[in-house]
């Protein structure tokens, strides 16, 4: 569950936004309050509101969001309970409050208006309101045993680094069983194996970098693994001319039928990396 708080001044015009019944919208909570339009809530908040002019933005607005999830679950009586436990835990008291539900996009979601000024004519602090808004949101999902941030994070997280195994897994299983001897020929094999390779290529034409594509994730290469960088990977595949991109201190490489080139540190780094190994080999340019 998330919630978002804000203190506001543009109160009539908000809470129509959050009465506006094309989004299907369904009250679920009003305390103090008697009107039925944006309009009369608004007037009756301004009736406490003019006790203190000092507060200007006079109205407070909050977004409490469960999972969807959790949403799909969650009937009026439910959504009421949330409210009412939120405001407790945000210590608002008793106060001038109205809220309505939204279902738009399948996503359920409470728009909250709570009047800061309270009967005695009083401001609410609203101090670091959106971060106490958030900390309230989550000691309502703990005490209702619905989903809170921390645990959607963690989920979201431990689904990343699977994620990250299985890339850099097909990505070893690729070098091993073709052997690609060109970037081209790796986009092809990591294809093979389910992983789509995206080539970053920069204003110039040239090729910085590669992302990786699987189950819904796209992940730059050093997001995936240190290993899955363009350098990196260059020096793993020895297909390329290592003399010619010393020579002219680029290479020109075929990615799915368009032609782009190294950038120089790229093509620098891997003709070095080849130089190396060629030395090492014996073998002289």
């Amino acid at each position: 569950m998330i919630g978002k708080g804000k203190s506001i001044s543009h109160t009539r015009a908000s809470m129509a936004y959050g009465w506006n019944q094309e989004k299907d919208a369904e009250n679920v909570l009003k305390e103090f309050l008697h009107g039925d339009s944006p309009n009369e809530i608004t007037k009756e908040f301004k009736m406490l509101q003019d006790q203190n002019y000092h507060c200007t933005k006079n109205t407070l607005s909050f977004v409490i969001s469960p999972t969807i999830e959790d949403g799909k679950r969650l009937n009026k009586k439910d959504l009421q309970t949330i409210t009412k436990r939120f405001i407790h835990e945000m210590k608002l008291g008793e106060r001038q409050a109205i809220a309505f539900v939204h279902q738009d996009k399948d996503h359920k979601h409470i728009h909250l208006y709570v009047n800061r000024i309270d009967f005695k004519g009083v401001a609410y602090n609203d101090s670091f309101i959106g971060k106490r808004s958030q900390l309230a949101a989550e000691k309502v999902a703990e005490h209702l045993g619905l989903t809170t941030v921390k645990q959607v994070q963690f989920e979201r997280g431990f689904n990343l680094k699977e994620i990250r195994t299985e890339i850099k897994r097909r990505h070893d299983l690729t070098m091993k069983q073709f052997k690609p001897k060109s970037f081209d020929a790796y986009l092809k094999s990591m294809e093979a194996n389910g992983v789509k390779v995206i080539p970053s290529i920069n204003n110039q034409k040239k090729l910085q970098g590669f992302r990786f594509e699987f189950d819904g994730h796209n992940l730059k290469g050093s997001a995936v693994h240190r290993n899955m960088t363009l350098g990196n990977i260059g020096k793993q595949i020895s297909g390329i001319n290592g003399a010619s991109i010393l020579k002219e201190n680029k290479v020109s490489i075929n990615l799915g039928g368009k032609i782009v080139d190294l950038t120089p540190n790229m093509a620098l780094k891997i003709v070095k990396f080849i130089i190396k190994k060629a030395i090492q080999k014996g073998i002289s340019y």
